[in-house]
C-alpha cells in the first residue's frame, strides 16, 4: 500500500496512527506529497486534490481519513478500532467526527492566518474558535467514552488536540480542561503518537 501523505496533516497524522495500532505500518510507503503544488500524481490519485489518499492498488484508490482508517481497521481482527455494532460503535464514529469537527476547524484558521494582515476573516476566526471551545467542553463532559478499549473515536480525538497544541497554542486549552488534559498526557506517551509527530514550524 502507498500514502500520499503530508508530515503536517492531522488527518495523514490519523491515519498513520491507526496503522501503528494496528500493526500496519510497515505495509505501507508513504509518499511526501504537498497539496498545495497541485502534484498530478495526487490529482490522478483523488481527484479532490487532498491527502491522505492511500493507494491500495494500480486502480484502486481511497480517501479520506475516515473510510482510510476503517479499511485499515478491516485488514486486521485483532486489533478493533471500529467497533462493529451498538452503542460502542455510535459512540467511537461520534467521537471521530467530533475531533474531525475540531480539525476543520483548526485548519481554516491556519490557513486565514496565512494571508496578509490585512485580508484576514476576523469574524470566521472567532466562529471556528467557538466551534472548536465548545467541541472540547463536549469531550470533557464525554470524558468516560475515551476511556476504555482502544477505538478510533480516542485516536481522532488525539490527533485533534495534538493539531490544536501544534498550531493553536495561544489556545491552550490544557488550563481549561483538566480530565481532558490528563488523559492526552497518558495518550502521548504512545509509541503511535511519538513516531507520528510533525516537523517543527
Amino acid at each position: 500500500m502507498k500514502l500520499f501523505f503530508s508530515p503536517t496533516s492531522p488527518y495523514v497524522r490519523k491515519v498513520r496512527i491507526a496503522a501503528k495500532e494496528l500493526g500496519l505500518d510497515d505495509q505501507i510507503e508513504l509518499i511526501s506529497t504537498n497539496p498545495w503544488e497541485n502534484p498530478p500524481e495526487l490529482a490522478d490519485a483523488n481527484p479532490l486534490g487532498k491527502v491522505p489518499a492511500l493507494m491500495i492498488s494500480d486502480n484502486e484508490i481511497l480517501f479520506d481519513s475516515p473510510v482510510i482508517c476503517e479499511y485499515l481497521d478491516s485488514l486486521n481482527r485483532e486489533v478493533v478500532l471500529f467497533p462493529v455494532a451498538g452503542k460502542s460503535r455510535w459512540d467511537a464514529l461520534r467521537l471521530q467526527a467530533l475531533a474531525d469537527g475540531i480539525l476543520d476547524a483548526a485548519v481554516m484558521i491556519r490557513l486565514d492566518s496565512l494571508r496578509p494582515e490585512s485580508e484576514r476573516y476576523s469574524d470566521m476566526r472567532e466562529r471556528q474558535l467557538n466551534v472548536i471551545r465548545r467541541a472540547l467542553r463536549y469531550l470533557d463532559s464525554e470524558m468516560t467514552r475515551l476511556i476504555g478499549p482502544l477505538t478510533i473515536g480516542q485516536v481522532a480525538v488525539a490527533c485533534a488536540l495534538a493539531y490544536l497544541d501544534f498550531r493553536l497554542p495561544e489556545e491552550d486549552w490544557h488550563k481549561v480542561h483538566l480530565k481532558l488534559d490528563c488523559w492526552y498526557a497518558t495518550w502521548m506517551e504512545r509509541e503511535s503518537m511519538q513516531v507520528t509527530m510533525p516537523p517543527l514550524g
